[in-house]
């Protein structure tokens, strides 16, 4: 793979047995959503592709469809840290018919839909805790439109006759932000793919519906989408109106993206990319051969949780024990860690793995060293919670549905931790369920609170890296019981949510970082989770032998910016 010089043309091929969990930007929270998102749907601010983890480039906003960013220097940002003016660059187009440019309308447009209550951004207190007037939006259009089947008409109603009145319009291509207290984050927040321009068009659908997937997806970014079968099947090509001139951090060298998803392990993607059938994996952590463990490339950026145990304390199940924290804490001490561990190192999956002990993993900011369920060398301690459950009022167990995903390690995950919890007398029904629908299945109070699962694994990487405090513990823990909550399990502690106001009110650093981590000690108190491993952020992903140019970034989970790939020809 010696070529540097790009190449024009060519279909890039993923393949594998994962899925998007939304296509709208308003609505998709993974990795895997993001990396397709960042080819179609562009922001205020984004971040560059940068093959180096530790060049802090790599973790650093930058301009996108903004001019600059707003500092006290350029005028854009107000001596007291309150109001950014954010000034669009010209000539960035839609893909309509005539070809329209992107205004400062459409991305208030994407501020509103996000609040939308048919299927909103998962992190939306990100914005709302840090925007006047955005929380009082979400409220309002959540008790004018309560109910999940409203009609797109009765959406675009409330959003065209209300404002949130900390973001203004001074022209087609000037914002300004008014903020309720200083965030030294807000770049970042405002680089998070929620928050991307929305078009007029959109008033006309459902987010995320299905005349939005199918053919409703207008493009300003390269690549436009031209095929999409939730789960099956994802074809992107090149979007014509798109010019260079007008984006800093993308490309479009390859003629078009196509994603095959359909179920399949690891070595039978391996194969797929060996053999010259596809190019790079989707969703499958395939990596490149190595014969020892890799070490950390990122420098200690930023560690995620995958996976993390979360409990359903809103399940009505077992007289609703999940409600009760020392039921958790109980169970928090089944869990062999190292078991978990070496199915994945049995996967080859190529990064730097250990236990997880707290809901803040090591590089971001809150982490500090400490364990609250000790057991022998992380190989759980089955005595202990049943003696805890007994204590609690349940010496003949509970019997729990522990949901999971159906593909990957997933289902060996599972069936590990469901083991843990038998040897600790607990009863287990294990219930499986595709990729393509479990983030959206979790992200809907409704099932939580039917009791249609207790207990499940999911994976979190930081939105950001850097100054991100916030970036775990305010969408997994702050109380939010809203359609596209990413506070799973429905976990609410009035100390909890006034402990991270604090912490995002608190400018010195040093301060909010004792504040966040005061906040994972509480959470891992209660026993809100159970954190199993925690990883590195990058991974050295198989590449297939045409491929060029594949740069992993942190922020969609170390997976690669597609728009920056080309493909060389074969010989």
């Amino acid at each position: 793979m010696s070529s540097t010089q790009p190449r024009r043309g060519g279909t890039l091929r993923l393949y594998g047995p994962g899925s998007m969990d939304h296509l709208d930007p308003a609505s998709a929270y993974y990795a895997l959503g993001h990396q397709v998102i960042r080819l179609f749907a562009r922001q205020l601010f984004t971040y560059p592709a940068v093959k180096d983890l530790r060049d802090w480039r790599a973790i650093t906003p930058v301009p996108d469809v903004a001019v600059e960013v707003p500092t006290t220097y350029n005028a854009g940002l107000s001596v007291n840290h309150l109001t950014y003016t954010v000034r669009l660059r010209r000539g960035v187009l839609w893909d309509t018919t005539p070809p329209r440019e992107v205004t400062a309308h459409d991305f208030v447009r994407g501020f509103k839909r996000m609040c939308n209550p048919v299927c909103g951004a998962g992190a939306i207190r990100y914005f709302t805790s840090t925007i006047r007037g955005m929380a009082e939006f979400a409220a309002a259009y959540a008790a004018a439109v309560p109910h999940a089947d409203a009609a797109p008409a009765e959406l675009a109603a409330f959003q065209n006759s209300h404002e949130i009145s900390g973001i203004r319009v001074l022209d087609d291509r000037t914002l300004v932000f008014e903020l309720l207290r200083p965030a030294a984050d807000f770049v970042h927040i405002l680089a998070v793919p929620f928050a991307s321009a929305a078009p007029v068009e959109y008033d006309a659908l459902v987010p995320d519906g299905e005349e939005f997937r199918h053919g409703g997806v207008r493009s300003n970014g390269p690549y436009r989408v031209v095929a999409y079968d939730h789960g099956r099947h994802l074809r992107l090509e090149r979007n014509p109106v798109w010019d260079k001139a007008t984006d800093e951090v993308r490309n479009q060298h390859v003629d078009a993206v196509e994603v095959v998803m359909e179920r399949a392990d690891p070595p039978a993607v391996g194969r797929k990319i060996t053999s010259g059938e596809a190019d790079l994996s989707w969703a499958s952590p395939v990596t490149e051969p190595y014969s020892a463990n890799p070490t950390d490339p990122g420098n200690d950026l930023g560690y995620a949780l995958n996976p993390y145990l979360v409990f359903n304390t809103v399940s009505p199940n077992n007289g609703g024990a999940l409600a009760r924290p020392e039921v958790r804490r109980a169970l928090a001490y089944a869990f062999d860690k190292v078991a978990v561990l070496d199915i994945y190192d049995r996967l080859a999956a190529g990064t730097v793995m250990r236990p997880a002990r707290s809901a803040i993993p090591p590089g971001n900011v809150g982490y500090e060293l400490f364990d609250l369920y000790p057991t022998p060398g992380d190989r759980g301690d089955p005595d202990r919670c049943r003696a805890l459950l007994a204590e609690a009022g349940y010496p003949d167990g509970l019997t729990l549905t522990f949901l999971h995903r159906d593909v990957d390690a997933n289902p060996e995950v599972a069936k590990s931790c469901a083991a843990d919890l038998e040897r600790a007398g607990i009863t287990v029904d294990l219930l499986p369920m595709g990729h393509a629908d479990y983030y959206a299945y979790l992200q809907d109070p409704a099932h939580a609170e039917a009791g249609e699962w207790d207990l499940t694994s999911p994976s979190w990487t930081p939105d950001w890296f850097g100054n991100n405090g916030r970036a775990f513990l305010q969408p997994m823990f702050q109380t939010n019981r809203a359609r596209g909550t990413s506070n799973y399990g429905c976990y609410s502690n009035p100390e909890v949510d006034r402990l991270i106001e604090e912490a995002l009110t608190t400018v010195d650093e040093d301060r909010a970082h004792d504040i966040w981590h005061r906040v994972d000690e509480l959470v891992m108190r209660d026993a809100a989770i159970v954190p199993i491993l925690e990883h590195a952020p990058t991974i050295p992903h198989l590449k297939g032998s045409r491929v060029r140019n594949a740069i992993p970034m942190p922020t969609i989970d170390r997976w690669f910016d597609l728009s920056n790939v080309w493909l060389e020809r074969e010989s």
